[in-house]
Order: structure tokens, then C-alpha cells, then sequence
């Protein structure tokens, strides 16, 4: 065991959820458990300064981090976050979180996350894309095409993507579209990536309530968060049937008991910046939103969001984890006691991480796709992988965020065990 101080977790904190996740599907991996501890430390933690001249001709520094949690399946591959609150500890916990999800999955990637603790809102355009090219330079060391491929995340898009490509390449002397994923259509971008993560949401939250005999056609909904996951998510479920009659995002909570036009609020939040003042839903209180009626819930926001307190109040029959770890593990239990079926980030927000493998692949070939072909190759995929960690549920009886524990750590740990140590 190490005694490093930044591998001992804060209680409740999204490492310390990782690691009793960890320890809860320890007992099912006969002999690979022997490397279990591979799975609670990162290989690599990158923390770096990076500074910028403001606007007003000031020097600010920011602190930036990239962890490698695990290279074992491949290069490091996950996201970039741009917010107040990041820290080292948080990005730790989504890099592991990620080496989970794309070993559920099976594809070749490892798992990798990147911050800056920054409030992006304050900073001019300019400001952002200096930002973006210091910071891209000081971890350029560890990333490249076959080594750690970063993408969007929160507060992070598909501009920061083309200053970070472009960063990369200039410094390496000649063009790299795989470094990153998630980039402009025009710099090897994939179609069908924006949409990517909502998609699979909507994918898995359809075959998981066929699996429950729960009809998507009529069913009530809630989510939380109304970007890229939880905006594209209520826009299919809308269209599939399923009536979304709560939305919470950073401006506040709206209800409409009929079902809200999805399209109209999504046209209003670009306007406004988000769900608050929407003329048709009432306004909530944001704990209020946690005790609606529903079918379903998908929080799909941000970590930490549903603890003991508002899983006790969660009315749905089915959660759908659209962020990254958005039931601590108090909540997990409180739902489990409860009987309310959760299908966790790992499986249910992939899609982003499917489809940046696909871009990835496309860079590497320069051979594009159409984007009915990507949806349908993302769809088998998906779906292919959330059977297989139903199966496994119901064989050990277990829950089927431990099912994809079970599947992903013992496809982690083989390939560990089969490369040996060296030297």
C-alpha cells in the first residue's frame, strides 16, 4: 500500500466513491485480484502551472493537471475540464472512472482526464485560447495520438479542441488530428460526436426499461443538466414518446406536468443561458426537483449530485447516470435498498467515448464515415456491451453498476497480468 498523500481520499469524495467501488467487486476476480492495487492508483499525475497574460496586460496562473490512471488496454483516452472546483483528487476519480468505462465497453483505450481549476466565464476569447495553448504545451510531455488523447468535458468544446490540435501540432512540427477527439468537423471531427454521449443516455435508457417491462411511450422523466448529455437525452426520450416534465441545469429548476417542449426549452437556453424564466413551465425549487413524480431520472450533470438525502427522495423506478459518478455511494446503497434500478456512468454515458474512438480510428485512416453509419456502429456497441453486463447481474446477482466493475476490471487486470512487470 502507498502512503502518498494525494491517494488518501476525502470521505465522500469522488475517489474515495471509486475506490469502495473497487473494493465491492473485489471478491469476484478470483486470481486477477492479485492486481487489484493496479486498479487504485493512477500510473500518472501531471500537475502544471499554467500562466497567461490577462487583457488588462496582468499575469494569471491557473493550475492545470492530467492524470493517467491506467494504459494497460491502450492509450490514455478522456476529457477536459475547464471549472472552479476542479482539483487533483476529482480528476484522479474521473481518469479511473474512464479506464472503467471503455474496458465495459471493450475498446483499446486506457483512462485519462485533464482540468484546469479556472471559472472559463470570466475569461475573454482571447484569454481562453491562451489558456488553452499554455496548458496544452505544459502536458504536451504525456499526450499524443498514441499515448493519451484528451476531448471535451465540462466547460470544454470543440474550438478548445482545435487550439489544443493545433498547439500539439505546431509543436511537433507538422499536423496530429488524433491527439484529440471531439474537434471541428473541418480538423478530422467525426459526425455524430456532439451528439454522442445524449445518444447513448437515450440508447441505454430504452433497453433498460424494455428489460423492465417499464414502456418508454408515456413514461416521465426528469434530468438534470441540459448540455450535451442530459439536453440531447430529453430531446430522444421526447421523441421516442416519453414525457419530460422536469429539467434542472445551473440557472434553476422547471416542471411542466404535461410535458415540456423540449425543443422550445433547448431555443431558450441557447438565447438565455439556460432553463430559468422558460414562459412555458413553472419555476421549482432546485430540491424540489428531486421529489417529482417520475418514471426515470437521468442526472446527467455533474459528480456527487444524488447523496443519501435526495436518493431518499428520488420517486423513479429507473436512474440513469448521464455525468460522471452523479450517485455518491451512499446514494447507490439507498437506491439498491429501495429496489430502484440504477444503470451506472460507466455504461449509460460511453457514447461520447465510443464515438471519439471512431474519430480517432477515421484520423488515423483518413477515411470518414457517414453519420448513420456512426450512429448504427454506436448503437451496436453500446448495446452489445449493456447485454453482456445484464447477463452478468443476473447470473452473480449482483447490481449492474457491479456488473461493470466485474467485466471491465477483470479485462483491465488480464491484460496487466498478461504484460507482466518490467523490469
Amino acid at each position: 500500500m502507498s502512503n502518498l498523500s494525494y491517494l488518501k481520499p476525502q470521505p465522500g469524495s469522488p475517489w474515495d466513491t471509486y475506490l469502495a467501488q473497487v473494493d465491492q467487486v473485489t471478491p469476484h476476480l478470483g486470481p486477477l485480484a492479485k492486481w487489484v492495487e493496479t486498479l487504485k492508483k493512477p500510473k500518472r499525475a501531471l500537475i502544471v502551472d499554467v500562466p497567461i497574460e490577462l487583457d488588462n496586460g496582468t499575469v494569471a496562473h491557473f493550475e492545470g493537471y492530467r492524470v493517467q490512471h491506467n494504459v494497460s488496454r491502450g492509450p490514455g483516452k478522456g476529457g477536459v475540464r475547464y471549472h472552479p472546483d476542479v482539483t487533483l483528487e476529482e480528476v484522479m476519480a474521473l481518469s479511473a472512472w474512464m479506464t472503467i468505462k471503455n474496458a465495459a465497453v471493450n475498446i483499446p483505450y486506457g483512462g485519462a482526464k485533464g482540468g484546469i481549476r479556472v471559472d472559463p466565464k470570466k475569461l475573454s476569447p482571447n484569454e481562453l485560447e491562451k489558456l488553452t495553448r499554455r496548458y496544452t504545451s505544459e502536458i504536451g510531455v504525456i499526450i499524443g495520438p498514441t499515448k493519451d488523447i484528451p476531448a471535451p468535458d465540462v466547460n470544454t468544446n470543440g474550438q478548445i479542441m482545435a487550439w489544443m490540435m493545433d498547439t500539439y501540432s505546431a509543436n511537433q512540427g507538422a499536423t496530429v488530428t488524433g491527439v484529440v477527439t471531439g474537434k471541428p468537423i473541418e480538423l478530422g471531427g467525426s459526425l455524430g460526436r456532439v451528439k454522442a454521449t445524449g445518444r447513448g443516455v437515450f440508447l441505454t435508457t430504452r433497453e433498460a426499461a424494455r428489460n423492465m417491462g417499464l414502456a418508454l411511450d408515456g413514461a416521465r422523466v426528469i434530468v438534470q443538466g441540459f448540455g450535451n448529455v442530459g439536453g440531447v437525452a430529453a430531446e430522444l426520450l421526447a421523441q421516442a414518446g416519453a414525457k419530460v416534465v422536469a429539467i434542472q441545469d445551473h440557472t434553476g429548476s422547471v416542471k411542466n406536468d404535461k410535458g415540456l417542449d423540449v425543443p422550445a426549452l433547448q431555443a431558450h437556453a441557447r438565447k438565455t443561458g439556460g432553463v430559468k424564466g422558460f414562459a412555458e413551465a413553472e419555476a421549482i425549487g432546485d430540491e424540489d426537483f428531486w421529489g417529482l413524480p417520475c418514471d426515470i431520472l437521468v442526472p446527467a450533470a455533474l459528480e456527487g449530485q444524488v447523496d443519501e438525502k435526495r436518493a431518499e427522495r428520488v420517486k423513479a423506478k429507473l436512474v440513469v447516470e448521464g455525468a460522471n459518478g452523479p450517485v455518491t455511494k451512499a446514494g447507490d446503497k439507498v437506491f439498491a435498498d429501495r429496489g430502484i434500478t440504477l444503470v451506472p456512468d460507466v455504461i449509460a454515458n460511453s457514447g461520447g467515448v465510443i464515438v471519439s474512438y471512431f474519430e480517432w480510428v477515421q484520423d488515423f485512416s483518413s477515411f470518414f464515415w457517414g453519420e448513420d453509419e456512426i450512429n448504427l456502429r454506436l448503437e451496436a456497441i453500446q448495446l452489445s456491451a449493456f447485454r453482456d453486463i445484464q447477463r452478468i447481474a443476473a447470473e452473480k446477482k449482483v447490481s449492474l453498476r457491479t456488473a461493470a466493475y466485474i467485466i471491465a476490471c477483470q479485462r483491465v487486470l488480464q491484460a496487466r497480468a498478461e504484460r507482466g512487470l518490467y523490469p
